[in-house]
């Protein structure tokens, strides 16, 4: 939903609970209002709930005075193995 959403049901909850004194026979306005806030706020931990599992993960930063011990070709029984990689580039969008 949202984090707008969720605010937006609750302000409209709110009027409907406390400022609209219509009466309507088959329509309490006063229990929308109640249940739109609360649909607003459940839907508001929702949202803040999957931001913060989002937010846990940690990326380390690659230092810059890191030395690669591997050698740029591999070496097999006193012979170079020579690798081969084709890289292809995405065609231009339409």
């Amino acid at each position: 939903m949202g984090i707008g959403g969720s605010i937006f049901l609750i302000a409209l909850g709110a009027i409907f609970a406390f400022a609209v004194e219509a009466d309507l026979g088959w329509l309490n306005l006063s229990v929308v209002g109640w249940v739109l806030m609360l649909t607003g706020v459940a839907g508001l931990l929702v949202t803040l709930y999957f931001w913060n599992s989002r937010r846990r993960t940690v990326v380390t930063p690659v230092r810059q005075e890191r030395v690669v011990a591997d050698r740029a070709v591999p070496v097999q029984d006193d012979r170079v193995v020579q690798e081969y990689r084709e890289v292809r580039r995405p065609g231009p969008t339409v």
